[in-house]
């Protein structure tokens, strides 16, 4: 990925999603780090740009990361510090590097407005789905950046995706060849399985001194004690800051004075109708006979308004008030037709006036109630003001927060007490915490994790950095306690040791046992079998099998039904059937499909022979010391 984008990620998330192309997935790295560096320590240098040590190792962190949390953050970082991934990382950052001068030296453009329409799509400058300035310029503030920094950067990452994507889009491929390869994807078979599990087989293991001596001393990796820190550490939310802001009264009042309307309850009446309805497509004839109708009605009533239910009920074409007397409840302003509206909001309690017309007809009103408009003191909306203007300023106050936490927490690094007073948060305390878990919620983090046992704040036991782990929540911590990691004796792990040894051996009996039944079921001995039900699976879809073992199935030679398959499984061996194979017919949005993947997969070849002549035309050095030292 580019650059800008891994060095403020927190910020640029969704950035990715608009700028990111699949050619660059192909490099196993998420940075680009930057073009013009200076340093004495440098990794290599690409046609003049410097990949400074510390560069390479915040790629090497960044890779790490996204790799432990693909295997669900159960792995000690160290493990993926190879001499194979360092090399890899390296490379990427170098192609990386190679492209951007290229894009730069075809002058390729995005223009103002291209680059316009980018940054009102991303969701984080967004309120209320539109592009909000005041959020633009706060987020750019909580990553140090300004504008014209971040529009550069981001024009730059833009005009060289412009310049992979032209290359990786030109792949093609063969409409035969995607048509067998879809027909294969879609074929299915008849699959049902009989199972061979180390539980089977643990009464025949037999475990002696030497055997178990031999199983610990060749896996003491797993009878370690990882290495261990207590922590303390400090959490700012947005919430927290939003809730220390303090809101003047003068801030409340002059709101408070431009919304009294809003604030408060207006003028509501009640009244009761009978409305004569105008015909769809009424002719003037119509609508005349309407209000003679109307005016017949209106006689009567006003000799007797008390009849005005019994007449609403027997003669008004308004069906729902009409059973009701008339009776349209309480309304306010703005909830019935003008000219309805307006004559009721001029009459006086039982009042009588008619006709009025409007669109649906000529109504004769009475109106039968007034509840005065009820205005809230200030006192009682003071709350609700106030937490929506601490709403209002909290992106801005948090931004600004973000940074003075930050500052104050690496120039004050031996201790977390002075960020806990200046924002009054709380030093909480975490038990014992590895390189792959904590039993924190809030350093149980990957970025976290990593920096607790960096080798500053192990040692010299200061704060980390502050880190973001998840939006609008900051944490810092600090090493209160460290343990190294130590290896437990066999005396002491002697019980596990001999579990895991019997259920090895267990699981090699069975593939063991499997394999010799294997042979035994194809020369047609079937007696001792028990397979499961049959299932139809495909390549696509394998209804629960294991990888291997949908692998198997489909390599097998199904000219001669049943046909038989074996293959190792995570409990120990499974043998498979195929009683029936159902070739798929012919499909035309299938076979386009597969032929746009394979277009994609030709596309990508096309950008890595790009990327191999660009590093073959350039001149491109590397520090071997240095790409090989690791961190002590």
């Amino acid at each position: 990925m580019f650059e800008f984008v891994a060095k403020h990620k927190r910020l640029l998330q969704l950035v990715l999603l608009l700028v990111i192309v699949p050619p660059f997935a192909l490099w196993g790295v998420d940075s680009y780090q930057k073009m013009l560096t200076t340093g004495a320590t440098d990794v290599a240098d690409v046609d003049g740009q410097k990949i400074t040590d510390k560069e390479f190792s915040d790629a090497l962190r960044q890779q790490q990361e996204r790799l432990r949390a693909m295997l669900g953050g159960k792995i000690d970082p160290s493990f993926l510090d190879t001499p194979k991934m360092r090399r890899e990382i390296l490379d990427g950052m170098i192609s990386q590097r190679l492209v951007t001068q290229h894009a730069v030296s075809a002058k390729l453009y995005v223009s103002d407005e291209q680059l316009r329409e980018v940054i009102a799509s991303i969701p984080a400058f967004q309120d209320g789905g539109k592009f909000s300035k005041t959020r633009y310029e706060a987020a750019l503030t909580a990553e140090g950046l300004s504008p014209a920094t971040f529009e550069n950067s981001l024009r730059r990452d833009l005009m060289t995706q412009q310049l992979v994507a032209g290359i990786s889009e030109a792949g093609i491929s063969s409409r035969t060849v995607a048509a067998r390869i879809a027909a294969a994807r879609a074929e299915q078979r008849e699959v049902s399985q009989f199972e061979l599990t180390a539980a089977q087989y643990r009464s025949q293991v037999k475990t002696t001194p030497e055997s178990i001596k031999a199983f610990y001393e060749a896996n003491k990796q797993l009878f370690a004690v990882p290495e261990q820190v207590r922590a303390e550490y400090v959490v700012l939310t947005a919430d927290a800051v939003a809730a220390n802001d303090i809101v003047s009264l003068a801030d409340v009042k002059k709101v408070y004075e431009q919304n009294q309307a809003k604030l408060g309850q207006p003028e509501q009446r009640q009244a009761s109708h009978i409305l004569i309805a105008f015909k769809q497509g009424a002719s003037d004839s119509d609508k005349a006979k309407v209000r003679e109708k109307a005016a017949q009605l209106l006689d009567p009533l006003r000799k007797a308004p008390g009849s005005f239910a019994e007449l609403a009920k027997k003669n008004s074409e308004d069906p729902a008030s009409g059973a009701r007397g008339g009776d349209l409840g309480y309304f306010s302003r703005g909830m019935m037709v003008k000219p309805f509206e307006d004559a009721v909001f001029a009459m006086n309690v039982n009042e009588l006036r008619g006709p009025v017309e409007s669109e649906f007809g000529v109504h004769i009103i009475k109106l039968t109630g007034i509840k005065a408009a009820k205005v809230k003191s200030l006192e009682e909306v003071r709350p609700e003001i106030e937490a929506e203007l601490r709403k209002q300023n909290a992106g801005r106050r948090f931004a600004e927060a973000s940074e003075s936490f930050s500052n104050l927490a690496y120039e004050q690094a031996d201790s977390l007490k002075p960020v806990s007073e200046k924002f009054k948060v709380a030093v909480q305390q975490a038990d014992w915490t590895t390189r792959q878990s904590s039993p924190v919620k809030q350093l149980n983090n990957p970025r976290v994790l990593a920096a607790l046992f960096s080798d500053d704040v192990v040692r010299s036991r200061h704060n980390t950095e502050v880190i973001e782990i998840a939006p609008g929540t900051l944490v810092a911590a600090r090493v209160v306690e460290h343990r190294a990691a130590s290896q437990r004796p066999l005396e002491e792990v002697k019980d596990d040791v001999v579990k895991q040894l019997t259920d090895s051996e267990a699981a090699a009996l069975a593939r063991k046992d499997g394999a010799v039944r294997l042979e035994a079921v194809r020369k047609g001995d079937v007696s001792s079998f028990k397979f499961s039900p049959a299932k139809m699976i495909s390549r696509e879809n394998s209804q629960g099998l294991p990888a291997e073992g949908v692998n198997r199935v489909f390599r097998a030679e199904v000219a001669s039904l049943p046909a038989y398959v074996g293959a190792d499984t995570t409990a120990g061996y499974a043998i498979y059937r195929i009683g029936k194979v159902v070739v798929a017919p012919a499909d035309a949005n299938r076979e386009k499909g597969m032929q746009v993947e394979l277009g994609r997969m030709s596309g990508a070849q096309e950008f890595r022979a790009y990327v191999a002549s660009l590093r073959g035309a350039g001149k491109v050095q590397i520090n071997e010391a240095l790409l090989e030292k690791k961190p002590q």
